[in-house]
């Protein structure tokens, strides 16, 4: 599958992989990387979109101070993708369209 991702890997010495789901694709990616990075890293570049104006938003600061980068996280959404380690079999989802007010 290509990569349209302007995100690429740097050289570095062997890492472990993790399964995790993106947007219900599953996908393989060294485990020291946040889950902004994944997403990046596999060519995802729309994380959510407000729920207003429905404007699409990708990760900004990569520091977890713009919250640009809120997904839903094994069925938990409003979590920071730059601020998350994956794990091994994580599922996540992009936030499309209004939120549940719950």
């Amino acid at each position: 599958m290509p990569n349209d991702s302007l995100f690429s890997a740097l050289a570095a010495a062997p890492a472990a992989q993790v399964p995790i789901l993106i947007n219900d694709r599953p996908f393989s990616v060294p485990n020291y990387m946040t889950v902004a990075a994944a997403l990046l890293s596999v060519g995802v570049t729309q994380l959510r979109e407000t729920p207003v104006s429905n404007a699409p938003r990708a990760p900004f600061c990569m520091m977890g101070a713009c919250f640009e980068c809120l997904v839903e996280i094994d069925g938990v959404p409003n979590q920071q993708a730059c601020m998350t380690l994956v794990q091994p079999g994580m599922t996540i989802r992009s936030m499309i369209g209004a939120r549940s007010l719950k």
